[in-house]
């Protein structure tokens, strides 16, 4: 039998070679692995300016929606109120009969009316009062109302007429008053008019189809 030859000394030193030059690339290449799993845990730190998660939040965008309406009041609004007449005399105040600024065949008394003061008596057909600068403003006047007393005879009846601006013009309204139980037993008594506006003189005339006095007069006034 052939003994093998004893590997030369220069083949030992080559091999070992070999083996190191293995163990330092496999040890470079886990360096490297180690290097880049590092690196890739500081990507995903959030202390990282370029993570994700430490991005600056988005400004909040200003809503551009309109406010919701508000719901409109349950409660109608009361009723304007038409303003009083500026200069003159207001219609819609009480208006003593004494005050006329003219008159024709009357006669002022004390009265015995609730309040006091003075009323106009003695009126018979054909008298009249007058009253300057009655201002009934914007809105129309429709009623009148008169404070009056009478003792005339039964079955005599007398009307009192609202005339404008001439004791002669076609009158807006009448009352007729008739015996009332006494001459200072007064009553207030209304009628419907033709609606009125404006400033004017307002004269009342009194007709009665007998010569007699029929009529004493308080006060009046004009009713919207």
């Amino acid at each position: 039998m052939t003994t093998p030859a004893s590997p030369s000394a220069g083949m030992y030193h080559s091999r070992s070679r070999v083996t190191r030059n293995r163990i330092a690339l496999a040890a470079a290449g886990l360096a490297l692995l180690s290097l880049g799993y590092v690196i890739g845990r500081l990507q995903d730190s959030p202390g990282d300016p370029a993570s994700p998660a430490a991005a600056a939040a988005p400004a909040p965008v200003a809503s551009t929606a309109a406010p919701a309406p508000s719901a409109p009041s349950s409660e109608p609004s009361a009723a304007p109120t038409p303003p009083a007449p500026v200069g003159g005399t207001d219609a819609y105040t009480v208006i003593q009969a004494e005050s006329a600024t003219n008159q024709q065949g009357t006669e002022a008394e004390d009265t015995e009316d609730e309040g006091g003061g003075r009323n106009v008596g003695w009126i018979n057909n054909g008298d009249w009062l007058r009253f300057d600068q009655v201002n009934f403003g914007t809105t129309p006047a429709a009623r009148f109302a008169a404070r009056v007393a009478s003792d005339v005879g039964d079955g005599v009846t007398g009307q009192l007429e609202i005339r404008l601006d001439s004791p002669g013009s076609p009158p807006v309204g009448s009352l007729t008053v008739g015996n009332l139980g006494g001459w200072q037993d007064w009553q207030t008594q209304s009628t419907v008019i033709t609606p009125v506006t404006g400033t004017h003189t307002v004269f009342l005339t009194f007709a009665c189809q007998t010569d007699t006095e029929f009529l004493n007069l308080n006060y009046f006034a004009f009713g919207r």
